[in-house]
């Protein structure tokens, strides 16, 4: 599916969102700013990271999160992407601006079918305790639509988000693969994405719709914002 079909696809009031109008894109633009910072495999090993802000992406498995990533932060090969889902196995941090950096993105192993108890409760463990944390991204398949256990992260999340009043973090869905659609199928398709996910989880703000896997790309920029947003780097006005 073309990205033309795609934005007319997405014009829903389900797909609407309400961003700050000045996004300082500097930080995405230099894309070779973008560094590895260290993995975490246990909650022991978590790195003090100086207090900058971080976002944390997680999502099933086979949801494409490698490849996004990738594309948000200007590289091919940052995060290694595989044919074989499920190779993320600790949490991974990246430096996002240059050096010393404005934020820090964390990769999170995939949930699911092919996810791991440990790997579970080393993301748990983060999420609850980690002061720097703005906003939890969980990415969708376009393909599968939301399952059970995709219900599961958003309602736990949601949860979380709940009971603190929103104060510790923010949850945000991105939904994956969108190239994957049937052009005549997308809109009633992410229409019904959207419903399932703010059923399950009604703090959950509008999903951004995406297509990573080739240029021209989709809804990358929007990450790019919502990022920015939520750790604080947009200037209104």
């Amino acid at each position: 599916m073309s990205t033309t079909t795609l934005r007319h696809a997405c014009r829903t009031p389900l797909t609407r969102r309400t961003l700050s109008t000045k996004v300082p894109t500097k930080i995405f633009a230099a894309s070779n700013s973008a560094e590895f910072l260290g993995a975490a495999g246990s909650p022991e090993s978590i790195p003090s990271l100086s207090g900058r802000p971080e976002v944390i992406v997680t999502g099933r498995a086979n949801a494409g999160k490698s490849t996004l990533l990738n594309a948000v932060l200007g590289r091919t090969k940052l995060l290694n992407t595989s044919k074989q889902p499920g190779r993320t196995r600790t949490l991974n941090f990246y430096r996002v601006g240059a050096d010393p950096g404005n934020l820090v993105l964390v990769d999170a192993p995939g949930y699911g079918a092919r996810g791991r108890p440990e790997w579970g409760a080393l993301f748990d463990h983060y999420v609850q305790t980690r002061h720097e944390l703005r906003r939890v991204y969980v990415l969708i398949n376009a393909s599968h639509g939301v399952n059970e256990a995709d219900r599961a992260m958003l309602q736990r999340l949601d949860t979380q988000c709940q009971a603190s009043g929103g104060s510790h973090f923010t949850l945000q869905a991105v939904i994956t693969k969108a190239d994957a659609l049937v052009a005549r199928d997308a809109r009633a398709a992410i229409q019904d994405i959207q419903r399932d996910i703010f059923e399950a989880a009604p703090t959950c703000l509008p999903a951004i719709v995406t297509m990573a896997l080739k240029f021209p790309y989709f809804g990358i920029e929007e990450v790019r914002e919502s990022i920015a947003d939520a750790c604080g780097l947009v200037t209104n006005g």
